[in-house]
C-alpha cells in the first residue's frame, strides 16, 4: 500500500525544478534521527511525496515525487570534504541514511503554506502542528489527496 510523504528542500539548495533536470537524485544530509528513521524503516518504492520548498516566500509544495530507492547509508557522512560530514558515521556504522526520489509531476500552481493553513479540511496535518520541523514527514492520504487538488492536480 502507498505512503505518503512530504519532504522539505530549500529552493537555492535544491529546487524541484533541478529535481525534474535530474530525473531522480538522493535525498542525502537529513541529520534529525526521526527523519532518519522514517526514510531507513517505512519510505518504500512507489511511496508518494509532496516536494516542499521550505525558507522562502511563500513556503509551498511544488510537485509531487515518488520514492524510487528505499533507505540506504548517506555517503555524505563519511566524506570529511562534505558539509554533511559526521565523524561518527562509518561503514560499519553509517548512522545516517537516505532515499531517492524522481519527479512525478509539478502542481499546476504551487501550494503555499498560508493557503493550507487556511484550509479547515487540512486541520490537523503533521505540516500544520505548532512546532513542526522535521524535513521529512508523514502525510495522511486524505490530506495529501487535499494538498493535490489544492495544486490543480486529480
Amino acid at each position: 500500500m502507498v505512503e505518503y510523504w512530504l519532504m522539505k528542500s530549500e529552493p537555492h539548495v535544491y529546487p524541484w525544478e533541478q529535481l525534474v533536470e535530474d530525473g531522480s537524485t538522493h535525498w542525502d544530509g537529513v541529520r534529525n534521527y526521526q527523519a532518519r528513521n522514517t526514510m531507513r524503516d517505512d519510505m518504500k518504492i512507489g511511496d508518494l511525496v509532496l516536494f516542499y520548498h521550505s525558507n522562502t516566500k511563500p513556503p509551498h509544495v511544488a510537485g509531487i515525487a515518488r520514492v524510487c530507492r528505499e533507505g540506504y547509508p548517506d555517503h555524505t557522512a563519511q566524506d570529511p570534504n562534505c558539509k554533511y560530514f559526521d565523524p561518527k558515521a562509518s561503514p560499519d556504522n553509517p548512522r545516517w541514511m537516505m532515499v531517492d526520489i524522481e519527479p512525478i509531476e509539478p502542481m499546476k500552481s504551487i501550494v503555499t503554506l498560508p493557503d493550507m493553513k487556511a484550509n479547515p479540511a487540512l486541520e490537523g496535518m503533521p505540516l500544520l502542528a505548532k512546532g513542526s520541523r522535521l524535513s521529512v514527514q508523514n502525510v495522511p492520504a486524505e490530506y495529501f489527496k487535499i494538498v493535490r487538488k489544492m495544486g490543480g492536480l486529480q
